[in-house]
């Protein structure tokens, strides 16, 4: 895959991720007091956001922090090469092997066993959550439905839940929703095939629209869960297809005005740190959203973290596992692990708030999902990168 970058790029980009796990762990530090310390800051910000069926989808701030690591990456792609690299069948279906028949199901089975076994006792056997009541459900008040009972909570019937039901299904969306923006961070820092990873992206968003509420309705056993469209489609389009399209169009005007050599040795200069720091940036901006959240819950939010983890490392494991075994190069193997291992979960919040609600437990085990994400991520793309020598390479 061309991408057209220099040895500066890299050595400069080196700078920033020798030390990128201080500079995340300074970035969720300050993040937390930030959210502590000014929480009306933070709520402004959280805030600003558009906005399905009344469930936030697209944060304006880390919309903009989003643009600014995509872009960068984008604008680097020989998009004339995306085509060939599509034509690479083996990746594209491990991945969709790996994100809709093994992940959904594992995370079904790891949640199960820790939320509804081992951890059970902690998050309190006998606690419960109330939430919203299904889509197009009328249910008199005592009434059972699936283990909830109807209760009125403030003159509106809500269906009370079991709360470490409520945390298991919040894990089962993130489960369900592989991810189609930040994998393209991960592949790029990994060293990975940016144009594949693109592809890869491309097709997950598209069989995301038509599997996402099917495995979600049968996991959940909610009956056919609604498909939450308009979030899909906003998300990729805001998160993917903005960059997607900027990056193409900037990258052939610069070409054309400056020449090849310009745009590679002043313009990418200049760009080569931008992803790292909007990331940090997105890294900040999500934790003092969350500040409040995760300091007066620390324990529960262990209980959630705990299967989130091991659902992560499975499945990447899983996934560069097959992808040696298939005798993949590392720059596509890379990609192909890290896109089941990471979440969709801007999507996944957006349904669990439509579905259950804003204060639900399922909505705080998505958040949690978020909470864990980045940090786990950037451990794998380092473990990638100490291990790309059991690869052959492109």
């Amino acid at each position: 895959m061309k991408c057209d970058t220099l040895p500066d790029d890299r050595q400069m980009t080196s700078i920033f991720e020798r030390y990128l796990t201080l500079w995340v762990g300074l970035c969720i530090v300050g993040g937390i007091v930030l959210g502590k310390i000014a929480p009306g800051v933070a709520r402004t910000l959280d805030g600003m956001a558009m906005s399905v069926n009344g469930a936030p989808v697209v944060s304006i701030p880390i919309a903009i922090c989003l643009f600014f690591m995509m872009y960068p990456i984008m604008v680097k792609i020989d998009f004339a090469s995306v085509i060939n690299a599509g034509k690479s069948g083996k990746p594209v279906l491990l991945t969709l092997f790996i994100n809709w028949c093994i992940k959904p199901f594992t995370m079904y089975g790891i949640a199960m066993v820790f939320l509804g076994f081992l951890f059970r006792g902690f998050i309190g056997a006998e606690a419960v959550d109330l939430v919203k009541m299904p889509f197009g459900l009328d249910l008199p008040l005592g009434a059972a439905h699936g283990a909830g009972v109807v209760v009125l909570q403030d003159g509106i019937k809500m269906l009370q839940v079991p709360l470490w039901r409520s945390y298991f299904a919040g894990c089962i969306l993130l489960g369900i929703a592989p991810c189609t923006a930040m994998v393209l961070v991960w592949g790029y820092l990994s060293r990975g095939n940016d144009g594949l990873t693109l592809v890869m992206v491309a097709v997950n968003s598209l069989t995301m629209l038509v599997l996402y509420g099917v495995l979600g309705g049968f996991l959940l056993g909610v009956g056919r869960l609604p498909v939450p469209w308009q979030a899909l489609l906003l998300s990729v389009a805001i998160y993917v297809a903005l960059p997607l399209v900027a990056g193409y169009f900037s990258r052939k005007f610069i070409i054309k005005a400056k020449g090849l050599q310009w745009f590679n040795e002043k313009f990418l200069h200049v760009l080569t740190p931008i992803t790292i720091i909007a990331l940090l940036t997105t890294l900040v901006l999500l934790f003092s959203f969350k500040g409040e959240v995760i300091l007066a819950n620390p324990l529960t939010i262990l209980w959630i973290a705990v299967p989130l983890f091991i659902q992560t490392i499975l499945i990447f494991a899983l996934g560069y596992w097959l992808a040696k075994i298939l005798k993949l190069t590392y720059e596509d193997a890379a990609p192909a692990a890290m896109i089941g291992a990471s979440n969709h979960f801007e999507v996944a919040i957006a349904t669990a708030v439509m579905l259950f609600g804003l204060s639900s437990g399922a909505a705080l085990a998505t958040v949690v999902g978020v909470l864990i994400e980045v940090p786990v991520m950037l451990m794998l793309v380092g473990f990638c990168k100490r291990t790309r020598g059991w690869f052959r390479h492109a």
